[in-house]
């Protein structure tokens, strides 16, 4: 444990920011899940709304830096071709 009194704040800081980071990857991971649900189904129009909410929940981790910009190109693009071999 810290004893100078600023350590002790960037504690608690960093723990408050882990679980909101948590929390988030969290939702990122639930939303393409319920995508790739869909696909597998095979229910085009289920799987377009999935679509549009995973890659805008890839899209908000990149913004708040939970993600790479790579990594999530890498995601959108997968969850696309995903998407189009439903048609």
């Amino acid at each position: 444990m810290p004893n100078i009194k600023s350590a002790k704040k960037r504690v608690l800081i960093s723990e408050a920011r882990n679980a909101r980071n948590r929390a988030e990857r969290s939702a990122l991971r639930t939303a393409v899940k319920k995508f790739e649900a869909a696909a597998v189904e095979g229910n085009r129009t289920e799987a377009d709304s999935a679509y549009k909410v995973a890659v805008k929940a890839v899209d908000k981790a990149v913004a708040k830096g939970i993600l790479h910009k790579n990594n999530a190109a890498h995601k959108k693009s997968a969850l696309t071709l995903k998407l189009n071999q439903i048609g």
